[in-house]
């Protein structure tokens, strides 16, 4: 992980610290999105959803409702892996809906959400600064299912003439640019007070020890894992050269891999 004084606008740590500015949350999403909010609220400090014990849980960069109950999530993402993020999406989607929906409830209580990922790198092959995404029907694009669901995918590399000037000085601010305007300038201001916040910094120290932690423990259950996998073959490899009486094999099996291995391929094809 970066250290604390390298990170940038663009690194999940500040922009969620950035994004608590409710005066700016709210103007982010309203360039956005181009629209008019009259407030916006947290309804927790970190939103975590974790559905059941045996679920992947996520938690949120920002999580937002406005007065009129519409949910914001706004994500930064570095990754290039659009597939992951194309699911990452419909995931997020998902688990919102199910956390906004109690027992009982009716279906027609579900909010309108927004899942917003703002990437630092092309995304899909347009060109273009802003994907937005609703449920159309493939027969008739002009019928819209109007489910209230919208995935929106904005991209800091976009080249076309697709968005008006705000909006382009905010992506073009979010690619490393200097900012170009009172809110840029506002947001790049916040960032370098983030940077001078020793209670942050802590936050962020402990946060890399943790994950470097979970790396390390995750690195271990996987060798664990390839040990116990790797003997078990073996062990069958062994049953079946016995089986066969091929002592000769099995001894030297024993004291040869290069020959384990060629035997394996023989005899357990389906474990390469």
């Amino acid at each position: 992980m970066k250290s604390y004084d390298e990170l940038t606008i663009q690194d999940n740590f500040i922009f969620q610290k950035i994004m608590r500015n409710k005066r700016i949350c709210k103007q982010t999403l309203e360039r956005l999105l181009n629209i008019d909010i009259r407030d916006i609220s947290y309804p927790e400090e970190e939103k975590t959803i974790d559905v059941r014990l045996d679920s992947k849980s996520i938690r949120m960069d920002v999580y937002v409702n406005d007065d009129k109950g519409t949910i914001y999530n706004i994500e930064m993402q570095t990754s290039k892996d659009m597939e992951e993020l194309v699911k990452r999406a419909r995931y997020y989607q998902a688990l919102i809906d199910i956390d906004l929906l109690e027992k009982g409830q009716d279906y027609e209580t579900l909010n309108n959400t927004f899942v917003i990922f703002i990437c630092t790198f092309e995304v899909f092959s347009g060109k273009l600064h802003k994907y937005t995404f609703r449920n159309l029907c493939v027969e008739n694009h002009g019928i819209e299912l109007e489910d209230g669901t919208t995935k929106m995918f904005l991209s800091t590399k976009g080249e076309a003439d697709d968005i008006a000037g705000p909006l382009k000085i905010f992506l073009d601010y979010m690619d490393g640019h200097a900012p170009a305007d009172d809110f840029t300038k506002e947001i790049d201001s916040e960032v370098v007070v983030a940077k001078k916040r020793e209670e942050w910094r802590r936050e962020y120290m402990t946060l890399a020890l943790e994950i470097e932690k979970e790396k390390k423990v995750s690195k271990m259950e996987g060798l664990i894992e390839g040990k116990s996998e790797g003997k078990s073959i073996v062990n069958r490899l062994n049953q079946i050269l016995l089986s066969a009486n091929r002592y000769d094999d099995l001894e030297r099996a024993t004291n040869d891999a290069a020959y384990q291995e060629e035997l394996i391929k023989e005899l357990l094809p389906d474990e390469q």
